[in-house]
């Protein structure tokens, strides 16, 4: 290997550190802040450097292009909510009679349809399909279960999604990745090496639909809403969130149309996203999603709905995106601070010995699952993790973008999604809690057996893909 600078093993203190107090903490937002200024410290800079180094790593285009996007796609959901689409959309599917494996298809499928954001997902899932689900018989586990296994599995592997822009900017600056076209290029190809994901999605249809039957503490769920009649476990309490569902729809005796306030402005999403992707070669998400703000904000505006109450609507929903917006920060200054102190050329050094490069998706996703499964965040687990892994892999491909590094990028991905289905303390987690109206831990509980054995699989495969390249 050519010679490259480092600080040797004090580069590796930063992303050890916010990999460390993320554990103990369980605040990655925190514990990345902390790994970045004790990292100025350690590289000479002192306290001064601080500053400065947020300043080059988020005064960029490609930084600013990423925040608009968190932004519009807060405001979004916030107007969806506030045109009372959910209401609208569930008084649709309340009409339809289906059976109890129709029903949980019907549910699958929405999880799918609603792939634009995993926060609104579960919320939206569970919300509308809730009284369908608890006409059949489908106990309330099942129901988060659905609605969680359709959310972030679904945005980490559809490319139009805030969790692709984020994971495709954290990627940028990364060897041969120069800007946010080759990142989302890259993204793209990784997506059907990310084994987790994608037979997560397929599983849920699979117990949907009876295909698979239910198995552990699911099974005892189902069993007990059918031969009981008790959708929810005696003396549970089922997680209701008000932070999360305070916006409420802005007429209060009459519906909206859920064709112009939903269905068109998610279309106008997806036509001009991925028009742009096959006519320019870069899908344009950023401008995808102001133009539906802009639309829904127009269509709000001719139905009565007062400037000022739209504006208020959509500075909550910034408000709601706050925190994934501030992981973005420190994981773009801790992203250009490794590069700075030669982290991942250090770890090439010391590794690329004893490492085989076959091993690294799977060590990869193990870590990325442990990382999230502590701190309840895959947000921060990308960040954390992206900086350090796909460098790496990166350098045993001699600088080009291999079987390799697809297969670690997508072993992040799913690594975090594996962690965050298993941890209590993971956002998608509670939200699907609240939206499926179920004890937290019940949800959890019940979820676990599920993700343990499509995240075995997964390593298994990321094993046998390490023999194979």
């Amino acid at each position: 290997m050519d010679d490259v600078t480092t600080l040797g093993f004090i580069s590796v203190l930063p992303p050890l550190i916010a990999i460390v107090l993320a554990f103990w903490t369980r605040d990655t937002i925190l514990s990345l802040a902390i790994a970045c200024i004790v990292g100025i410290f350690l590289a000479g800079e002192g306290l001064l450097g601080f500053p400065d180094l947020m300043k080059e790593a988020l005064g960029n285009e490609d930084f600013s292009w990423i925040f608009l996007l968190e932004i519009f796609i807060g405001i979004l959901i916030a107007l969806f909510q506030r045109t009372g689409s959910i209401q609208s959309f569930a008084d649709v599917v309340s009409r339809r009679q289906f059976s109890r494996n129709r029903i949980g298809i019907t549910t699958w499928f929405m999880g799918l349809f609603v792939f634009f954001s995993d926060y609104f997902s579960p919320v939206f899932v569970g919300s509308t399909m809730r009284k369908v689900t608890d006409k059949v018989k489908i106990s309330r586990e099942k129901l988060a279960y659905i609605c969680d296994s359709t959310s972030a599995p679904v945005s980490v592997i559809v490319p139009i999604t805030g969790w692709a822009v984020f994971i495709s900017g954290l990627l940028i600056g990364l060897g041969p990745i120069q800007n946010e076209a080759d990142a989302l290029a890259v993204f793209t190809k990784a997506i059907p090496f990310n084994f987790y994901a994608v037979l997560s999605v397929l599983m849920v249809g699979l117990i949907a639909s009876g295909i698979i039957k239910d198995f552990g503490p699911m099974k005892k769920a189902e069993e007990r809403a059918l031969k009981e009649g008790k959708l929810i476990r005696d003396n549970s309490t089922p997680l209701i969130s008000k932070e999360l569902t305070s916006i409420e729809p802005y007429f209060k005796d009459r519906l909206l149309s859920i064709a112009w306030n939903f269905f068109l402005p998610v279309l106008l999403i997806i036509i001009i996203a991925v028009g742009t992707y096959i006519g320019l070669g870069s899908a344009k998400t950023m401008e995808a999603f102001l133009a539906a703000v802009i639309f829904l904000g127009i269509v709000m505006r001719f139905q009565g709905i007062p400037v000022k109450d739209i504006m208020d609507t959509a500075m909550n929903g910034i408000k709601g995106i706050m925190p994934a917006i501030m992981i973005l920060v420190f994981a773009y200054t801790i992203n250009l601070l490794s590069e700075k102190m030669g982290t991942a050329n250090y770890l090439i050094q010391v590794t690329e010995s004893w490492l085989n490069p076959g091993l690294l998706p799977a060590i990869t996703f193990i870590l990325a699952g442990l990382i999230a499964f502590s701190t309840g965040t895959s947000w921060g687990t990308f960040g954390i993790m992206i900086p350090i892994a796909v460098p790496l892999a990166i350098g045993f491909a001699g600088g080009d973008i291999n079987t390799v590094v697809l297969a670690t990028i997508a072993a992040v991905a799913g690594g975090g999604v594996f962690g965050d289905h298993c941890s209590p303390l993971s956002d998608t987690t509670i939200l699907s809690s609240t939206g499926a109206a179920v004890d937290h831990i019940d949800h959890v509980r019940t979820q676990i057996p599920y993700s343990l054995l499509m995240g075995t699989v997964g390593v298994g495969i990321y094993l046998i893909l390490g023999l194979l390249v």
